[in-house]
């Protein structure tokens, strides 16, 4: 539960067009859609990715480290790492349990023979979308538990791009038709707030010492 009393006091420390910019990008967020990523050995590509997500609207990153512990590369992040949600999962089956548990349909980017080309992605149904390296792809349980098979339409002699790459392909198609789509895509009311708390947190200096004053002045 938000204390709104706390998050007033904290938003006055902004400015208001810092506090506009806030409202303005959460209105565009969404749980509707989120990423996965089965462990990617080069850290530059979970940073970039992290950025995509930032940058089209994703706010749920997840990170699969069965092989790999990832880091993120602030310098490519490029501050994403402030807005985006970044969910670590030890093993491929909690990761797809957790988001079949939260309704997520398991879609694997991969050109699978019997996959669905991106402009025919059904955007209606909450997804969580995996992403493996180009040179392994997806492992053979997350295809196995995959409720679908998306892949980017090519036409040249290469049949890859760099993981990076299609993620950024993908997520700006299908946020872009989410956006002109009546699908109810938008952050709950509650989202919202949790993610201005947040935010507004990780804008201020010092924020341990403001909020151990205001929390001893009010007791």
């Amino acid at each position: 539960m938000i204390d709104l009393a706390y998050l007033e006091y904290l938003e006055n420390i902004l400015t208001d067009s810092r506090k506009k910019r806030f409202i303005d990008v959460l209105s565009k967020r969404t749980n509707h859609f989120t990423i996965a990523m089965e462990d990617i050995f080069q850290l530059h590509n979970t940073s970039a990715v992290m950025r995509s997500c930032e940058v089209f609207g994703i706010q749920q990153l997840n990170v699969i480290e069965e092989r790999y512990t990832k880091s993120i590369d602030k310098e490519i992040a490029m501050g994403a790492q402030k807005w985006v949600d970044v969910n670590r999962f030890e093993t491929i089956s909690s990761c797809i349990f957790k988001l079949k548990t939260q309704g997520y349909q398991i879609i694997a980017t991969t050109p699978h023979e019997n996959g669905c080309l991106l402009d025919e992605f059904d955007i209606s149904k909450p997804s969580a979308l995996f992403f493996g390296t180009e040179r392994d792809g997806l492992s053979e349980e997350v295809i196995a538990k995959a409720d679908g098979f998306l892949k980017i339409p090519m036409v040249g002699f290469t049949e890859s791009l760099n993981i990076s790459v299609s993620a950024a392909i993908i997520i700006q198609n299908i946020m872009s038709r989410l956006h002109k789509s009546n699908i109810a895509w938008q952050l709950s009311d509650s989202e919202i707030m949790e993610k201005r708390m947040q935010w507004t947190k990780n804008s201020i200096k010092d924020i341990v010492r403001i909020e151990n004053r205001y929390y001893d002045s009010n007791q």
